[in-house]
């Protein structure tokens, strides 16, 4: 194409048809040639392996350039490219099956050694109605555009000097790109005669083809088995969580069963503690009017002082029976759990004792108390101070009075 012609086409640029990828090393660009060929190139410093196609940035460009339903071309500047991803091949391949026939020509030019069989597996690979030609230079590129443009027909860009090689060779790439990139392994393989001399790669192609296809059904085989390994496990729990919740119910009302058997027997202890206030109300009143009495008869001062500290006494152990039969407190209950936590080894005799103690009754009434006489309790009192580990000097009151400040 003459370099005036050339030079008076219409370049569209935009600053922000770019993008930038740090961790390959290049910035990508865009630009719309003559209204609807889009260039992109890339910027680098080094040879680079692109690693993304960009396709949102290409639709940026096709939209800004009112381009979206109306037929484009695209121009790939390949300088400073080693190769290109996996990935980058894919998105290729899908440019061609998804946007044709809006895409017409795709072009590519300064074409390294390292990239061109895989520029040319592109070519093979396209489909009829779209165009892929590899060029040496940006001039014969655009050239051949414009003049797909002006005919609206496709011309080969390859020269052919033997008919028969570069058709198996376009055969060869189509079966790697198809096998590789598109993953169409149930196509056949169209093989040359056993006598040829390139038989043996077609049959090896089509063995590894093969090859694949048992991979994939072997994959999708374990896939299923996994499947179902999931799935009866899934249904394991299921089951077991239906087993738990039946559990929780069963215990749930076993625990209502409990709790209103233990409010009955609440209820009844409640009324029997009221049956017994009421009875040491009673006979408290009565020894203190029995000792007013006693107090206004004449008779002998020690015959009455023996009958009035008689009945004295009584009103006290009647007073202390009510204390120690007094619902525990909670600061009581929290004590006596940090004592059997601390020495589980007390039974409950011992820790109703130890709470007595720290509570500040004396032996006496601590004998009345427990049903013992004096001189077991203070048995006990010697057998607690070893259990609890104190010193000779050490005092049982002091140290349960410690700690339960704890």
């Amino acid at each position: 194409m003459a370099s005036a012609k050339l030079n008076a086409l219409e370049v569209t640029e935009k600053n922000h048809w770019s993008n930038h990828h740090p961790s390959a090393g290049y910035t990508k660009w865009m630009s719309v040639i003559d209204q609807n060929i889009v260039h992109t190139w890339i910027e680098a410093k080094a040879e680079v392996v692109l690693d993304f196609m960009d396709v949102e940035l290409l639709q940026v460009v096709l939209t800004e350039s009112a381009l979206e339903n109306q037929q484009f071309h695209i121009l790939f500047d390949l300088r400073h490219v080693l190769n290109i991803t996996f990935k980058y091949k894919q998105a290729i391949t899908d440019l061609f099956f998804n946007w044709s026939p809006i895409l017409g020509v795709i072009g590519f030019y300064n074409i390294s050694e390292s990239m061109r069989i895989t520029v040319e597996t592109f070519a093979a690979v396209a489909p009829q109605k779209m165009s892929v030609i590899l060029s040496e230079s940006y001039e014969d590129a655009v050239g051949y555009i414009i003049a797909y443009k002006e005919s609206n027909n496709t011309t080969d860009d390859i020269i052919q000097e033997h008919i028969e090689e570069p058709t198996l060779t376009t055969q060869f790439l189509q079966t790697i790109a198809r096998i590789s990139w598109l993953n169409m392994l149930d196509e056949p393989i169209t093989t040359p005669p056993p006598a040829h001399k390139y038989y043996p790669f077609f049959k090896a192609m089509d063995s590894l083809r093969i090859d694949l296809i048992a991979k994939e059904r072997e994959k999708e085989r374990e896939l299923q088995l996994l499947q179902q390994s999931f799935e009866h496990r899934i249904t394991q729990m299921v089951i077991k969580m239906n087993a738990q919740a039946e559990a929780n119910k069963k215990f749930a009302r076993d625990t209502e069963k409990k709790m209103a058997l233990l409010k009955k027997r609440v209820d009844a202890q409640e009324g029997e503690l009221t049956r017994r206030s009421t009875t040491h109300r009673e006979n408290t009143k009565g020894l203190q009017e029995l000792l007013d009495q006693i107090y206004s008869l004449e008779i002998s001062p020690l015959i009455k002082k023996n009958m009035t500290d008689c009945c004295s006494r009584l009103i006290e152990n009647d007073s202390i029976e009510k204390k120690l039969s007094m619902e525990l407190t909670e600061s009581d209950s929290l004590f006596i759990s940090l004592l059997q936590k601390k020495f589980p080894q007390l039974n409950k005799r011992e820790l109703r004792i130890c709470l007595l103690v720290k509570l500040n009754f004396d032996t006496a009434d601590i004998a009345h108390s427990i049903g013992l006489s004096t001189r077991g309790i203070e048995t006990i009192r010697y057998r607690l101070h070893k259990k609890l580990g104190l010193g000779k000097h050490q005092s049982i009151k002091t140290y349960l009075t410690e700690l339960a400040m704890t």
